[in-house]
């Protein structure tokens, strides 16, 4: 096997436990909630979203300065030990702790790996790279739920995070096998004052966009997290514009391609994980559905994401970035579109035929999206290159989800009970919820519209 599938071996394994380990867990929080007796059961989640911001920003350095083999194989480690000992806690403070540690290792995983997979790739062949990145990426979050809602229903909650561990010990002895060693020269020093800075801006501002929706935006708690993240990410700014090696490189974002993706990817991640996470809701709060059976309703979205990553990576070199992901955005607006008029009685089959679309237009769409980031990115550049590409994700995401959880909670559509006389104006919340989604794929389409293929013309072949 040639070494470029060695790292997308590895890599795709880890990334595919990674994410689905964000979103099976969901499933299982009230089944945790009873058996730990706990009313605070939602840190399960926060705890470890929150480790994983803090430490997105710094990974990139640390794989540039102590060998992106050795920090991706302590992430991979780390979040492996992480999902045993949340298998084994007794209490909710244990669960919380163990949770903390899985995400120093998530958080650590896709910047560094994504660093790896693009050094191994020549740019003509990041279209395949980024197939290989956008299929555990997309199809974990639909699977999450299915193999949430399965475990949860046959088995018990521990075995959601023990299912992790033998398929991490084969990656981790597959990648301590095979990976190959890289440092990077001009990595410089431990930015002290950066990674603080990062670290309590990108955290506070996720617990912000995390508990804005249940507590109340003008609750002191968040506001107080949200303006102590928005100082901290002004000194970030101010502090990692002046030193010569920064933890998170912001003059990358002077790079006009690698610009543009970014705002493609903050406002497209929203859309998608956006809408994912309102569709569960659909299901079980308003139509009543087991999670088992909300998660193969909309498991066809994952087979659309299957077909077209495929298709993408051939089409991306002699198409282009541009029109891919314009094209595709408009689409997925589009299906969304067709959300915003469902009813209580809408047929199932035509649900799971518009996600299948909706899992087309994504492959498409985030395909080219990758592949053209890093387009005019030197390989010294990469480590932090996707430190600062995983920042915008990060916050992307807990972005979508807070506007959408918002308009669900102003409508009553967050409760798992909800009353017959109240059924109608959750619905309504869905339907705008939807909405405000359609909105976010068309800002990605506008950005992705003002993309240049010449600039990205490394990794094209040449037009005829």
């Amino acid at each position: 096997m040639q070494y470029k599938w060695i790292v997308a071996v590895v890599y795709a394994s880890a990334l595919f436990l990674d994410i689905l380990d964000s979103t099976i867990v969901n499933v299982a929080l009230p089944m945790m909630g009873e058996e730990l007796r706990t009313t605070d059961v939602e840190w399960v989640v926060l705890g470890y979203t929150l480790s994983l911001a803090v430490w997105i920003p710094t990974s990139g350095w640390l794989g540039d300065r102590f060998g992106t083999k050795r920090v991706f194989m302590f992430a991979l480690g780390a979040f492996t030990m992480g999902s045993l000992l949340c298998g084994m806690a007794q209490t909710i403070g244990q669960l919380i702790a163990f949770r903390v540690v899985q995400g120093v290792g998530g958080g650590m995983l896709a910047p560094v790996g994504i660093a790896m997979l693009f050094r191994s790739f020549p740019p003509a062949e990041r279209a395949k790279a980024s197939t290989v990145v956008m299929v555990p990426t997309l199809i974990a979050p639909a699977l999450g739920p299915v193999i949430g809602g399965f475990i949860t229903e046959k088995f018990d909650w521990r075995w959601i995070f023990l299912v992790n561990v033998p398929v991490a010990i084969v990656a981790l002895w597959f990648g301590h096998r095979f990976l190959r060693e890289h440092r990077e020269p001009t990595a410089g020093g431990f930015d002290a004052p950066g990674f603080v800075f990062s670290a309590g801006a990108l955290a506070l501002l996720v617990f912000a966009l995390s508990e804005g929706p249940r507590k109340g935006w003008t609750s002191n708690e968040v506001l107080l997290a949200a303006g102590i993240g928005a100082l901290c990410a002004v000194a970030t700014a101010w502090w990692e514009l002046r030193v010569p090696d920064p933890m998170l490189d912001l003059r990358l974002l002077g790079n006009r391609l690698f610009r543009q993706c970014s705002l493609v990817s903050f406002f497209s991640m929203a859309s998608f994980l956006g809408g994912t996470f309102i569709m569960p809701l659909y299901l079980q709060n308003l139509r009543g559905m087991q999670p088992f059976e909300s998660g193969l309703t909309t498991f066809p979205q994952a087979l659309g994401v299957m077909v077209s990553s495929v298709i993408a990576g051939r089409l991306y070199m002699t198409v282009g970035p541009r029109r891919l992901m314009t094209g595709a955005f408009v689409g997925a607006a589009i299906t969304i579109v067709w959300f915003t008029r469902l009813t209580l009685g809408t047929d199932l089959w035509l649900i799971r035929g518009m996600m299948l679309f909706r899992g087309l237009c994504m492959g498409f769409a985030f395909v080219p999206m990758q592949a053209a980031a890093y387009a005019t990115i030197t390989p010294a550049q990469n480590g932090r290159a996707s430190s600062l590409f995983s920042t915008q994700r990060q916050v992307g995401v807990s972005f979508g989800i807070a506007i959408l959880a918002s308009i669900l909670a102003s409508y009553g559509a967050l409760a798992h009970n909800i009353a017959p006389q109240d059924m109608d104006d959750a619905l309504s919340g869905m339907r705008w919820a939807f909405g405000a989604a359609v909105a976010m794929a068309l800002v990605a389409a506008a950005f992705a519209a003002r993309i240049r293929d010449e600039d990205a013309r490394n990794t094209m072949v040449a037009r005829r």
